[in-house]
């Protein structure tokens, strides 16, 4: 850690809700996109009735939960200019992708929602849903990836370099691949304990119980994976997991419910498992932020260096209060309304 960079500052505050947000987007968007994982593995006699719930599960509510990628993307571009500008640049092959990525999953859903009711047209949207749901986590997991490993670090771009060193080399890495694929068996997890929760049917109930403890394994591989590519790729990120009291709780912490999720779904513990795997995921994003704390850009470029004048920071944090006291309510009132029978709060009246 910067020894003179303090914690309680405006821009620190900003970065918070930043990392907030994405931990929103992670717990209802990913699952979004893992319920496309599985519907892309949908198999056996169930495999239309798979689908339906998947596609019932999603239902009108996925396209809100981009709300939080959005104000992610807009706190950095008002708050952190100068970082903005960079990695959008830098990084702009995958994020240009991972929006393809959005915009043709979404689409394509849509289309298999109301197109023509026939089984061509049927698995030919599905196809491409059930894909770009598989590529784009994996895409934004490599941006992250990117970032964390310090492979794109505030530096003039100049004519001495090629194409390929400034703007594919940095993120097409081990490490951040490797993130990637933790962040897609992240998000399968996740909507495969959702869908097992809320689904009545004791048959679809078991088929998305295996599917889940499955992506509990893939979860684990992952992460492993990828803590061992970070000792030579990302030192920064491997230095703040596995250095300090804190890193060792937030360790724990994920180790305990990412068991207790196991547990839960062997025995059929719904809620726990719910529950379980939300903290788990929540804390494999905290234990990232946490192990790049105090930068922004590494390895050079902190927090407080790209933030913009004070001025913005104010402004932004009250816009934000106000903000969030008219989209948290109208989020919890949306869920009501349309994800129906099963709901996460209808089950906790």
């Amino acid at each position: 850690m910067n020894a003179g960079e303090s914690i309680v500052t405006l821009p620190h505050a900003v970065a918070g809700v930043m990392v907030l947000s994405l931990n929103a987007y992670v717990l209802l968007a990913g699952a979004d996109f893992g319920g496309g994982v599985w519907d892309l593995f949908a198999r056996g006699p169930r495999r239309d009735a798979q689908r339906s719930a998947i596609a019932d599960a999603i239902g009108p509510i996925w396209e809100a939960n981009h709300v939080w990628l959005i104000l992610v993307v807009v706190l950095l571009f008002t708050c952190f200019p100068k970082a903005f500008a960079h990695l959008s640049t830098a990084l702009h092959v995958p994020i240009t992708l991972m929006l393809v990525g959005i915009v043709l999953r979404g689409s394509a859903f849509t289309f298999r929602s109301y197109d023509r009711p026939d089984d061509t047209v049927q698995r030919r949207w599905g196809r491409v849903f059930a894909i770009a749901s598989v590529v784009t986590p994996v895409l934004l997991g490599v941006c992250v990836g990117a970032v964390a490993s310090g492979a794109v670090p505030i530096v003039p771009i100049d004519g001495t370099r090629s194409f390929t060193d400034v703007y594919l080399r940095p993120w097409w890495t081990p490490f951040s691949v490797s993130v990637g694929v933790l962040a897609l068996a992240i998000f399968a997890h996740l909507a495969a304990v959702y869908l097992a929760w809320e689904r009545d049917e004791p048959a679809l109930k078991h088929d998305f119980r295996v599917r889940a403890l499955a992506a509990a394994v893939a979860v684990f591989v992952a992460g492993t994976v990828t803590i061992a590519l970070a000792r030579t790729e990302a030192p920064l990120v491997f230095e703040g997991l596995t250095r300090g009291t804190v890193a060792l709780g937030m360790h724990t912490v994920t180790a305990v419910a990412g068991l207790t999720g196991v547990w839960a779904l062997w025995r059929r513990q719904w809620l726990v498992a719910v529950i379980a795997a939300a903290a788990q995921a929540s804390f494999l994003l905290w234990g990232w932020a946490w192990s790049q704390f105090p930068w922004l850009v590494p390895p050079s470029h902190t927090i407080s260096e790209l933030a913009a004048p004070r001025i913005t920071q104010q402004l932004v944090l009250g816009v934000l209060g106000v903000g969030t006291v008219i989209l948290l309510p109208s989020f919890v009132y949306l869920f009501r309304i349309f994800k129906g029978r099963g709901t996460v709060f209808e089950r906790m009246d």
